[in-house]
Protein backbone atom coordinates (compact mmCIF):
# COMPACT_ATOMS: atom_id res chain seq x y z
CA UNK A 1 0.00 0.00 0.00
CA UNK A 2 1.17 3.28 -1.02
CA UNK A 3 1.94 5.52 2.45
CA UNK A 4 -0.64 8.29 2.62
CA UNK A 5 0.93 11.74 1.62
CA UNK A 6 -0.36 14.22 4.59
CA UNK A 7 -2.32 16.97 3.68
CA UNK A 8 -1.25 20.86 3.21
CA UNK A 9 -1.90 22.13 6.89
CA UNK A 10 -0.25 25.74 6.64
CA UNK A 11 1.26 27.89 3.71
CA UNK A 12 4.14 30.08 4.18
CA UNK A 13 3.19 33.43 1.98
CA UNK A 14 5.73 36.20 1.33
CA UNK A 15 5.00 38.53 -0.57
CA UNK A 16 1.69 37.27 -2.14
CA UNK A 17 3.80 33.86 -3.35
CA UNK A 18 3.55 30.54 -1.25
CA UNK A 19 7.21 30.05 -1.29
CA UNK A 20 6.52 26.63 1.19
CA UNK A 21 3.76 24.54 2.92
CA UNK A 22 3.82 22.20 6.29
CA UNK A 23 2.11 19.05 6.05
CA UNK A 24 0.68 17.14 8.55
CA UNK A 25 -2.05 15.17 10.31
CA UNK A 26 -4.27 16.56 13.18
CA UNK A 27 -7.62 15.08 14.97
CA UNK A 28 -9.97 16.73 17.06
CA UNK A 29 -12.41 15.53 19.64
CA UNK A 30 -15.90 16.20 20.88
CA UNK A 31 -16.80 16.75 24.29
CA UNK A 32 -18.16 12.79 24.81
CA UNK A 33 -14.96 11.87 23.06
CA UNK A 34 -16.09 10.97 19.48
CA UNK A 35 -13.92 12.36 16.60
CA UNK A 36 -15.76 15.70 15.43
CA UNK A 37 -12.32 16.21 12.94
CA UNK A 38 -9.59 14.50 11.50
CA UNK A 39 -6.94 15.18 8.60
CA UNK A 40 -4.17 12.83 7.27
CA UNK A 41 -3.34 9.86 9.89
CA UNK A 42 -4.32 10.24 13.14
CA UNK A 43 -4.09 6.72 14.20
CA UNK A 44 -0.21 6.39 12.58
CA UNK A 45 1.90 6.13 15.43
CA UNK A 46 3.75 9.28 16.46
CA UNK A 47 6.31 10.67 19.24
CA UNK A 48 4.11 12.46 21.27
CA UNK A 49 8.24 14.50 22.63
CA UNK A 50 7.72 16.87 25.28
CA UNK A 51 3.59 16.43 24.67
CA UNK A 52 3.95 13.09 26.85
CA UNK A 53 5.13 14.68 30.10
CA UNK A 54 1.97 15.25 31.37
CA UNK A 55 1.39 11.74 31.97
CA UNK A 56 5.38 10.85 32.63
CA UNK A 57 4.32 13.78 35.58
CA UNK A 58 1.60 11.25 36.52
CA UNK A 59 3.47 7.98 36.71
CA UNK A 60 6.01 10.04 39.07
CA UNK A 61 2.64 10.45 41.42
CA UNK A 62 2.10 6.75 40.76
CA UNK A 63 4.84 6.20 42.67
CA UNK A 64 4.11 8.04 45.57
CA UNK A 65 6.22 11.03 45.53
CA UNK A 66 3.79 14.01 46.72
CA UNK A 67 4.82 16.55 44.51
CA UNK A 68 2.29 19.58 43.89
CA UNK A 69 1.96 23.34 42.80
CA UNK A 70 4.55 24.82 40.80
CA UNK A 71 6.82 21.92 41.60
CA UNK A 72 4.14 19.34 39.57
CA UNK A 73 3.92 21.97 36.79
CA UNK A 74 7.79 22.32 36.76
CA UNK A 75 7.59 17.82 36.11
CA UNK A 76 5.46 18.93 33.35
CA UNK A 77 7.65 21.26 31.61
CA UNK A 78 9.66 22.52 28.88
CA UNK A 79 10.76 25.07 31.02
CA UNK A 80 12.04 28.03 28.97
CA UNK A 81 15.00 28.72 31.35
CA UNK A 82 13.90 31.48 33.26
CA UNK A 83 15.28 32.43 36.49
CA UNK A 84 12.07 31.87 38.47
CA UNK A 85 12.03 28.28 36.56
CA UNK A 86 15.90 27.64 37.21
CA UNK A 87 15.73 28.49 41.04
CA UNK A 88 13.23 25.76 41.33
CA UNK A 89 15.11 22.94 39.84
CA UNK A 90 17.84 23.82 42.14
CA UNK A 91 15.03 24.39 45.15
CA UNK A 92 13.67 20.72 44.03
CA UNK A 93 17.29 19.00 43.89
CA UNK A 94 18.34 19.83 46.89
CA UNK A 95 14.51 19.57 48.84
CA UNK A 96 15.08 15.48 48.10
CA UNK A 97 19.04 15.12 48.79
CA UNK A 98 20.32 15.16 44.79
CA UNK A 99 22.77 16.88 42.71
CA UNK A 100 22.80 18.59 39.38
CA UNK A 101 25.20 15.70 38.80
CA UNK A 102 22.64 12.95 39.21
CA UNK A 103 20.80 14.59 36.06
CA UNK A 104 20.66 12.64 32.86
CA UNK A 105 19.84 15.22 30.47
CA UNK A 106 22.45 16.81 28.81
CA UNK A 107 23.84 20.03 29.30
CA UNK A 108 21.84 22.90 27.41
CA UNK A 109 21.33 26.68 27.45
CA UNK A 110 17.63 27.74 28.17
CA UNK A 111 15.08 27.24 25.58
CA UNK A 112 14.22 31.12 25.01
CA UNK A 113 16.15 32.62 22.79
CA UNK A 114 15.71 35.58 24.78
CA UNK A 115 16.97 33.91 28.18
CA UNK A 116 19.76 32.20 26.44
CA UNK A 117 21.03 35.24 25.30
CA UNK A 118 21.15 36.21 28.87
CA UNK A 119 21.66 33.70 30.07
CA UNK A 120 25.30 33.39 27.78
CA UNK A 121 25.78 37.38 28.76
CA UNK A 122 26.01 36.85 32.65
CA UNK A 123 29.10 34.53 31.88
CA UNK A 124 26.99 30.54 32.31
CA UNK A 125 27.35 28.20 30.47
CA UNK A 126 25.46 25.04 29.11
CA UNK A 127 24.20 22.68 32.77
CA UNK A 128 22.03 19.68 33.07
CA UNK A 129 19.60 22.35 35.03
CA UNK A 130 19.04 24.79 32.56
CA UNK A 131 18.30 21.83 30.02
CA UNK A 132 14.24 22.61 29.34
CA UNK A 133 13.88 18.60 30.68
CA UNK A 134 15.34 19.79 34.12
CA UNK A 135 12.40 20.09 36.43
CA UNK A 136 10.75 16.63 34.63
CA UNK A 137 14.33 14.70 35.32
CA UNK A 138 14.49 15.75 38.74
CA UNK A 139 11.17 14.63 39.74
CA UNK A 140 11.69 11.09 38.28
CA UNK A 141 15.00 10.69 40.62
CA UNK A 142 13.16 12.20 43.80
CA UNK A 143 10.91 9.31 42.64
CA UNK A 144 13.15 6.74 42.53
CA UNK A 145 15.01 7.83 45.63
CA UNK A 146 11.82 7.46 47.56
CA UNK A 147 11.08 3.76 46.18
CA UNK A 148 14.75 2.65 47.14
CA UNK A 149 15.12 2.30 43.20
CA UNK A 150 18.75 2.89 41.16
CA UNK A 151 19.57 5.97 40.24
CA UNK A 152 21.77 5.78 37.90
CA UNK A 153 19.59 3.83 35.31
CA UNK A 154 16.26 5.76 35.91
CA UNK A 155 16.42 6.36 32.53
CA UNK A 156 16.84 2.41 31.10
CA UNK A 157 12.73 1.62 29.82
CA UNK A 158 13.06 -1.25 32.11
CA UNK A 159 13.46 0.54 35.41
CA UNK A 160 10.81 -0.17 37.42
CA UNK A 161 10.06 4.23 36.81
CA UNK A 162 9.20 4.15 33.12
CA UNK A 163 7.31 0.90 33.73
CA UNK A 164 5.00 3.20 35.62
CA UNK A 165 5.09 6.17 33.29
CA UNK A 166 4.28 3.65 30.53
CA UNK A 167 1.67 2.07 31.81
CA UNK A 168 0.57 5.16 32.73
CA UNK A 169 0.47 6.95 29.22
CA UNK A 170 -1.21 3.46 27.91
CA UNK A 171 -4.17 3.89 30.43
CA UNK A 172 -4.75 7.74 29.45
CA UNK A 173 -3.98 7.17 25.85
CA UNK A 174 -6.13 4.08 25.20
CA UNK A 175 -3.18 3.02 23.01
CA UNK A 176 -0.26 0.25 24.09
CA UNK A 177 3.06 1.69 23.31
CA UNK A 178 3.81 1.64 19.74
CA UNK A 179 7.58 1.88 20.05
CA UNK A 180 9.47 3.11 22.28
CA UNK A 181 13.41 5.80 21.24
CA UNK A 182 15.01 7.66 23.44
CA UNK A 183 13.81 11.17 23.37
CA UNK A 184 16.16 14.34 22.89
CA UNK A 185 16.61 15.22 27.05
CA UNK A 186 17.34 10.71 27.38
CA UNK A 187 14.54 9.67 28.37
CA UNK A 188 12.54 6.45 26.77
CA UNK A 189 9.96 8.08 24.32
CA UNK A 190 6.98 6.27 23.98
CA UNK A 191 4.98 6.03 20.21
CA UNK A 192 1.19 6.60 20.36
CA UNK A 193 -1.27 7.71 17.83
CA UNK A 194 -2.17 10.65 17.44
CA UNK A 195 -5.90 9.75 18.52
CA UNK A 196 -4.77 8.56 21.43
CA UNK A 197 -3.11 11.80 22.61
CA UNK A 198 -6.06 13.77 22.12
CA UNK A 199 -7.68 10.92 24.62
CA UNK A 200 -4.77 11.61 26.77
CA UNK A 201 -5.52 14.78 26.94
CA UNK A 202 -9.25 14.64 27.38
CA UNK A 203 -8.14 12.42 30.12
CA UNK A 204 -6.17 14.60 31.87
CA UNK A 205 -9.00 17.86 31.49
CA UNK A 206 -11.39 15.04 32.78
CA UNK A 207 -9.66 13.90 35.55
CA UNK A 208 -10.60 13.69 39.40
CA UNK A 209 -8.77 16.24 41.38
CA UNK A 210 -7.97 13.22 43.57
CA UNK A 211 -6.31 11.21 40.93
CA UNK A 212 -2.36 11.54 39.58
CA UNK A 213 -3.86 12.73 36.02
CA UNK A 214 -6.16 15.25 38.01
CA UNK A 215 -3.48 16.63 39.64
CA UNK A 216 -1.07 17.22 37.34
CA UNK A 217 -3.88 19.16 35.38
CA UNK A 218 -4.44 21.04 38.55
CA UNK A 219 -1.05 21.97 38.69
CA UNK A 220 -0.43 22.83 34.77
CA UNK A 221 -3.16 25.05 34.96
CA UNK A 222 -2.90 27.18 38.24
CA UNK A 223 0.81 27.64 36.96
CA UNK A 224 1.42 27.29 33.53
CA UNK A 225 3.79 30.09 33.67
CA UNK A 226 6.34 26.59 34.82
CA UNK A 227 5.02 24.27 32.40
CA UNK A 228 6.23 26.87 29.47
CA UNK A 229 7.20 30.78 30.20
CA UNK A 230 6.39 34.00 29.77
CA UNK A 231 6.49 34.45 26.07
CA UNK A 232 4.73 31.00 25.11
CA UNK A 233 1.81 30.01 23.85
CA UNK A 234 1.08 26.79 26.21
CA UNK A 235 1.09 29.31 28.81
CA UNK A 236 -0.83 31.49 26.92
CA UNK A 237 -3.62 29.40 26.39
CA UNK A 238 -4.03 28.08 29.70
CA UNK A 239 -4.60 31.35 31.45
CA UNK A 240 -6.67 32.92 29.53
CA UNK A 241 -8.67 29.74 28.27
CA UNK A 242 -9.30 28.37 31.74
CA UNK A 243 -9.56 24.92 32.31
CA UNK A 244 -7.23 24.16 29.07
CA UNK A 245 -4.44 21.80 29.43
CA UNK A 246 -1.97 22.00 27.03
CA UNK A 247 1.23 20.78 25.86
CA UNK A 248 3.44 21.64 22.73
CA UNK A 249 5.79 18.72 21.71
CA UNK A 250 9.41 18.70 19.68
CA UNK A 251 8.77 18.43 15.60
CA UNK A 252 5.11 20.11 15.51
CA UNK A 253 3.49 18.36 18.38
CA UNK A 254 0.75 19.78 20.09
CA UNK A 255 -2.16 18.29 22.36
CA UNK A 256 -5.07 20.15 24.68
CA UNK A 257 -7.90 19.38 26.15
CA UNK A 258 -10.66 22.03 27.19
CA UNK A 259 -12.41 21.76 30.57
CA UNK A 260 -15.42 19.68 29.17
CA UNK A 261 -13.56 16.85 27.56
CA UNK A 262 -13.00 18.59 23.81
CA UNK A 263 -9.53 17.31 22.44
CA UNK A 264 -7.28 17.80 19.78
CA UNK A 265 -3.45 16.53 18.71
CA UNK A 266 -1.74 16.88 15.74
CA UNK A 267 1.60 16.48 14.69
CA UNK A 268 3.89 18.93 11.90
CA UNK A 269 5.59 16.39 9.70
CA UNK A 270 8.48 18.67 9.57
CA UNK A 271 8.80 19.25 12.58
CA UNK A 272 8.19 23.39 12.36
CA UNK A 273 7.25 24.83 15.30
CA UNK A 274 6.89 27.83 13.44
CA UNK A 275 3.37 26.78 11.77
CA UNK A 276 2.31 24.98 14.91
CA UNK A 277 0.48 28.51 16.56
CA UNK A 278 -1.44 28.99 12.74
CA UNK A 279 -2.69 25.42 12.41
CA UNK A 280 -3.52 24.88 16.41
CA UNK A 281 -5.82 28.52 16.40
CA UNK A 282 -7.26 27.43 13.03
CA UNK A 283 -8.98 24.16 15.02
CA UNK A 284 -9.53 25.20 17.98
CA UNK A 285 -12.01 28.29 16.61
CA UNK A 286 -13.53 26.66 13.61
CA UNK A 287 -13.49 22.42 14.54
CA UNK A 288 -13.96 23.15 18.26
CA UNK A 289 -15.82 26.45 18.69
CA UNK A 290 -13.17 28.06 20.97
CA UNK A 291 -13.74 31.76 20.73
CA UNK A 292 -11.18 33.85 22.80
CA UNK A 293 -8.57 37.19 21.90
CA UNK A 294 -5.64 34.44 22.46
CA UNK A 295 -6.61 32.75 19.35
CA UNK A 296 -5.53 35.96 17.45
CA UNK A 297 -2.57 36.51 19.13
CA UNK A 298 -1.89 32.09 18.90
CA UNK A 299 -1.96 32.95 14.84
CA UNK A 300 0.09 36.12 14.45
CA UNK A 301 3.44 34.10 12.62
CA UNK A 302 4.59 37.06 10.46
CA UNK A 303 7.10 36.86 8.04
CA UNK A 304 9.68 39.81 7.98
CA UNK A 305 11.67 41.30 4.95
CA UNK A 306 14.12 43.85 5.61
CA UNK A 307 13.24 44.14 9.50
CA UNK A 308 9.23 44.82 8.31
CA UNK A 309 6.35 41.96 8.08
CA UNK A 310 6.06 41.12 4.22
CA UNK A 311 3.68 37.92 4.63
CA UNK A 312 2.95 34.88 7.16
CA UNK A 313 2.51 31.61 7.93
CA UNK A 314 -1.38 30.96 8.04
CA UNK A 315 -3.51 28.14 8.52
CA UNK A 316 -4.24 26.20 4.92
CA UNK A 317 -7.58 23.74 5.80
Amino acid sequence: MPAVIPPVLAEVVRSGFIEGQHRGSLVALAADGSVTFALGDPEAAVYPRSANKPFQAAGVLRTGLPLSGERLALASASHSGEPFQLDLVHKMLAEHGLAASDLRCPADLPLDPEEAESYLASGHARERTTMNCSGKHTAMLAACKLNGWPLESYLHPEHPLQQVIRTTLEEATGDPVAHTGVDGCGAPLMAVSLTGLARGFRTLALASPETPEGKVAEAMRAHPEYVAGSRRHDTWLMRELPGTVSKVGAEGVQGLALPDGRALALKLDDGALRALGPVLARVLKDELGVRSPVLERLAAAPLLGGGEPVGEIRAAF
